[in-house]
């Protein structure tokens, strides 16, 4: 549905996003993560047509953004960081003027109040746009965004300003719309895009350092499995046991706590579970287990090893 290749911005000597390439499917959520200045919003204007790139292309739908931009944009629903808000026009106003600009095809009165029922705005439809809340505003902008049901929706940042519930309720209506559209859904909170994507793309510096399943992110860049554990007993006999279980990979003393017990790292191969050997050793053993947790990285922790490994070698940022 959407194809980026080899795509390259450059304004004089820097460059804002260099070289990426990646695609979405159809019905797929793709989140897009990255620290603030990492090239996120360059990446959605150069794929909207808002911008032009200086190498590359982006295909949307089978047609080429620069050569066939008329096509594209009738493809795409765009909710930039900052709605496109006529503030002074009401609610209904507004997306009738927005249709119209758009030159939607579908019968208006009912499309219009369609749009307005999935995003929850039926009830502020007479009132004017600039005094409603952010969250109502916000919950405008989608609607414009959606106006026309286009295939794909770029979504910049669409929870920001928000509050709690107001963000649970976005983060729904994009699942919900992820059946129907393809969607690409930029963030910097890794919370947001965890909970909502099926893919995570992280970049940083302009370029693209991950690319994965959201469940499958911690385990590409921690590697192998781990196990975090305190144990009463002596280190000897609890290195004696763990060492001979098979798929135990490494043991490392992490710190001792006190009264005989210390806290244990034990690394083992993926895709197999030694916590019941694990168990029957120490046990076998006359130590124990006192606490047992998963030592594997967390989405937060993978996150930031990534972008600080791109930062060690970057310096700078980009928008």
């Amino acid at each position: 549905m959407v194809e980026v290749k080899n795509l390259t911005k450059r304004y004089g000597n820097t460059t804002v996003v260099d070289d990426i390439s990646f695609s979405v499917g159809e019905g797929e959520i793709l989140g897009f993560l990255g620290p603030n200045g990492a090239g996120k919003s360059t990446t959605m204007n150069m794929i909207t047509g808002y911008i032009s790139s200086t190498k590359g292309t982006v295909t949307v739908d089978g047609y080429e953004v620069l050569e066939n931009p008329a096509k594209v944009k009738s493809s795409i629903g765009y909710l930039p960081e900052i709605p496109p808000l006529y503030i002074d026009m009401t609610v209904e106003k507004y997306l009738n003027f927005m249709f119209d600009l758009k030159k939607v095809k579908l019968p208006k009165k009912e499309h219009i109040n369609e749009v307005m029922r999935l995003v929850k705005i039926s009830d502020v439809s007479g009132r004017i746009i600039k005094n409603l809340s952010k969250g109502y505003r916000q919950r405008v902008g989608f609607a414009q965004a959606l106006l026309g049901n286009p295939p794909v929706l770029i979504l910049d940042e669409p929870t920001v300003g928000l509050d709690p519930q107001q963000i649970i309720e976005i983060r729904n209506l994009i699942k919900s719309l992820g059946k129907k559209h393809t969607i690409i859904f930029s963030s910097h909170v890794l919370s947001e895009i965890s909970a909502t994507c099926d893919r995570i793309l992280v970049i940083s510096n302009g370029k693209i350092v991950a690319d994965t399943k959201t469940s499958e992110l911690s385990s590409s860049i921690a590697g192998n499995q781990k196990l975090k554990m305190d144990i009463e007993g002596s280190q000897g006999a609890v290195l004696n046991a763990l060492k001979v279980i098979p798929g135990v990979l490494k043991i490392k003393k992490k710190q001792d706590i006190g009264n005989n017990v210390s806290r244990y790292i034990v690394e083992y191969q993926n895709g197999i579970d030694v916590r019941r050997d694990v168990f029957r050793a120490i046990a076998a053993a006359d130590c124990v287990i006192l606490d047992m947790q998963n030592g594997n990285e967390t989405l937060e922790d993978s996150f930031l090893k990534l972008v600080t490994q791109d930062q060690t070698q970057n310096k700078g940022g980009v928008r």
